[in-house]
């Protein structure tokens, strides 16, 4: 029996992970949860799985939830409390799935207790890799990919020689608007950017998905989980999000994972690592698919990828900067406040204004982290 945290399990990976806890009920127990506003669904995966401790995000929706539940679950509020789930004494792994920055802290707290991690939190890599990784290695605990591209590296690095290792290519499906011509993309909306084709993601992760944001923040993720140099991780657009990624080795051998387009498939893997659960889920047909089609990122028409490159290149405190100003932007996006194709617009313009530091303390990068969403609020404004 394995006792779980998981945070962010209202959203789209903390939901799936509870999908996967529940029919395995042998395998695994939910000692704690943490969430945000969704104080309804909360209530109902704590009546289900009898947690001995919540969080959610502010005091208030905390009174709200007790409430709601019987005596005998702990809830917390605010970041000191999502600190405490991390950290819970009789835990021993935590699925990190909070989104964006709100999800650096809780992740550290896991790991300076000594959990092992399944992270699907990229923005914490993106934000603070360096920082990341040496906690990592100073508590001698697992750090496990949870997006789907990063496990698939994961499984197809297992076994090799990392010395023998060329490159590795994460594969993005293109979102809704892969052919979409750049005056088509300057008329989309909320709701076409949230059409995704393939998956079925929170709104943050969709839009970023639709700009290719999402596959910049998972290059930057990819550096630091695999130990690589920026000339190790390239990009493909593979619509039918069959091959979830690909490693290359020095003698020309690519080792590719594939599988049905179901994050639930990753999040099982990471959840059982060194294990595979029987999901009884669709198998893959390759017969039925026929067609696996590889196409040249677009830099042109989806900048904010390039912008990503391009902070992971500059290093220090830039990644966090890209990561602050895109959530920002997003959310301005998602409120009608600005058009699609300012996103990329916002980012760049926000990365061009700062002075990047060394991302060597967790103070300097959540300073930078606010730099960037005050710098980002002001070029939303004048643009709106």
């Amino acid at each position: 029996m394995k006792r779980i945290v998981i945070l962010g399990s209202t959203g789209s990976i903390g939901r799936n992970a509870l999908w996967v806890a529940e029919r395995f009920p042998d395998r695994f127990q939910v000692v704690g949860l943490g969430a945000g506003k969704n104080v309804e669904l909360l209530a109902e995966q704590v009546q289900r799985f009898r947690p001995r401790v919540v969080s959610v995000l502010t005091a208030e929706l905390a009174g709200d939830l007790r409430r709601r539940l019987p005596s005998g679950t702990e809830v917390l509020a605010g970041l000191s409390g999502y600190q405490q789930v991390a950290a819970l004494p009789e835990s021993e792994l935590v699925l990190s799935a909070m989104v964006g920055a709100a999800g650096l802290m809780p992740t550290l707290a896991a790991l300076r207790a000594g959990k092992d991690v399944a992270l699907a939190n990229k923005e914490t890599l993106v934000m603070a890799g360096d920082l990341v990784t040496t906690e990592v290695g100073r508590h001698q605990v697992r750090l496990l990919p949870v997006d789907s591209e990063h496990s698939a590296v994961f499984q197809a690095l297992t076994g090799h020689r990392r010395q023998d290792l060329n490159r590795i290519v994460l594969t993005a499906s293109g979102g809704p608007f892969l052919h979409a011509s750049l005056e088509e993309l300057q008329r989309v909306t909320p709701a076409q950017a949230l059409a995704h084709p393939n998956w079925r993601m929170g709104p943050k992760v969709t839009i970023d998905s639709a700009t290719l944001m999402n596959k910049g923040l998972e290059v930057i993720e990819a550096r630091w989980l695999f130990d690589l140099d920026l000339s190790q991780v390239a990009v493909a657009i593979h619509p039918q999000s069959i091959v979830h990624s690909l490693v290359e080795y020095v003698d020309g051998s690519v080792i590719a994972q594939l599988g049905i387009p179901d994050m639930r498939v990753p999040i099982a893997y990471a959840l059982s690592y060194p294990e595979r659960l029987a999901l009884d889920l669709p198998p893959l047909d390759l017969l039925a698919v026929q067609t696996l089609t590889f196409l040249e990122p677009d830099r042109v028409r989806f900048p904010c990828l390039g912008l990503a490159f391009a902070a992971l290149k500059a290093g220090g405190t830039m990644p966090a900067v890209l990561n602050a100003a895109n959530e920002m932007a997003v959310e301005a996006f998602l409120a009608g406040r600005i058009p699609f194709l300012a996103i990329g617009g916002v980012v760049e313009e926000t990365l061009e204004r700062h002075r990047s530091s060394p991302a060597v303390e967790v103070e300097v990068i959540l300073s930078a982290d606010r730099w960037a969403r005050e710098e980002a609020h002001r070029i939303i404004d004048r643009l709106s």
